[in-house]
């Protein structure tokens, strides 16, 4: 064979391993995308069984102001669900007391700011 005829097979099978290759990536990311949202969709339905509608608008809330917390008391929730501990419906109230109880938990991080007002004074030494 001479060299072009050589160079275009190289580039046919090149062209055809990356379209194998595209092809694959694109059917695995379908498939975790997939999984993904079954598992949301089972975590909602778990959470609209156990939660009644104020204590839903309440973790929504939460959510939206503390998306770490939010997850975690949900996962909390779909967990206990699972496992049997949640017999009735969860109200506001209830949700309220399982977060206080989480708060207690978790390590308050209180930062402090000190201003030190003899350091920000103008010096009579840089006057001169």
């Amino acid at each position: 064979m001479s060299d072009p005829e050589l160079e275009e097979i190289r580039k046919q099978r090149l062209a055809q391993m990356q379209s194998q290759f595209n092809a694959g990536d694109g059917s695995n990311q379908k498939v975790q995308e997939e999984k993904a949202k079954q598992i949301e969709d089972m975590k909602n339905s778990i959470l609209s069984q156990i939660l009644d509608q104020p204590a839903r608008a309440r973790l929504n809330t939460l959510m939206l102001g503390k998306p770490e917390k939010g997850k975690m008391v949900e996962s909390m929730l779909v967990q206990m669900a699972q496992s049997g501990q949640i017999r009735n419906k969860i109200g506001e109230k209830d949700l309220v007391g399982l977060l206080e109880s989480v708060n207690s938990q978790l390590p308050q991080n209180k930062s402090t700011v000190k201003f030190d007002r003899r350091r920000a004074a103008l010096d009579s030494d840089d006057e001169y």
